[in-house]
């Protein structure tokens, strides 16, 4: 019912493409741009509320941000899509038994921050915002919080920062337009309209907006740990990011899927940010 939905709405945007292309293509990014998960349940708010909560600003957006304190190196979490900063409730745990400085904010239209659409680019400038108020020596992304970091320290050259994990981090963000506009089987008419769309917002076109390109220009260390059998973002963009990324390592996983929840996974974490 889910595919018959998603290519219901590709064809009447097709249909549309062809009174307006700009409006077809404005509201196929919008579609693409605003998140349907992500916001703050119960037993979530219940862990955020054992951290110290503090909202900061870009422009007219509310970042909200949790700290729980340490006396070891500050660490900023970044979630992936349609999630929040209570993804990160284990690992938070045990790295506050561990006696790290734990930062974590959510994203863009997620959890408790501001907006209503999320790009990877508006992300990399929310993480500068905390980066200057927290000083982080270790960033650990999930999904696209991984691309946004990675943007975020090509952009700025944060100088403290020293190490960078990266979760099931997308490479390439062409590729992540492309599998978006197969999946609603846009015409040709709307993808060449959002290729413009994305050149008039950001400056650049999409194959020029590259995790793997911006790594190569970063000094810190890495830690890639990506799934085999991850469906959402191909294991291929791990190696680009590693053939890049000069001073990293490549941990591969299998059956853990995208989302990297599993004791193994943090065990490497931990194995990284003390070595």
């Amino acid at each position: 019912m889910k595919e018959v939905l998603i290519k219901l709405i590709g064809s009447y945007y097709n249909m549309l493409s062809y009174v307006s292309k700009p409006y077809a293509a404005d509201k196929a990014m919008y579609l693409f741009t605003t998140p349907r998960g992500g916001r703050i349940n119960e037993e979530q708010s219940d862990f955020l509320h054992t951290a110290f909560q503090e909202e900061l600003k870009y422009e007219h957006y509310p970042i909200m941000t949790y700290r729980w304190l340490g006396k070891k190196q500050t660490i900023l979490l970044t979630h992936g899509w349609e999630s929040n900063s209570a993804r990160w409730k284990k690992l938070i745990l045990e790295l506050k038994k561990k006696g790290f400085n734990v930062i974590a904010l959510d994203a863009p239209a997620h959890g408790k921050s501001g907006g209503s659409a999320f790009d990877a680019m508006l992300y990399a400038e929310f993480i500068n915002v905390v980066a200057k108020r927290f000083s982080p020596d270790i960033i650990i992304g999930h999904s696209v919080g991984g691309m946004a970091s990675a943007f975020f320290q090509h952009k700025y050259q944060f100088v403290k920062l020293k190490k960078i994990i990266l979760l099931g981090a997308p490479s390439e963000f062409q590729d992540v337009m492309k599998r978006y506009t197969d999946m609603l089987g846009y015409n040709h008419r709307i993808v060449s309209q959002l290729e413009q769309t994305i050149i008039d917002r950001f400056g650049s076109p999409s194959d020029t907006l590259s995790t793997a390109k911006f790594l190569a220009t970063i000094e810190s260390e890495g830690l890639i740990i990506h799934d085999q059998d991850d469906h959402i973002i191909p294991y291929n963009d791990a190696l680009l990011i590693k053939n890049s990324f000069k001073n990293s390592q490549l941990i591969t996983t299998k059956g853990l899927g995208h989302s990297l929840l599993d004791a193994s996974v943090a065990e490497h974490i931990y194995a990284f940010i003390e070595a």
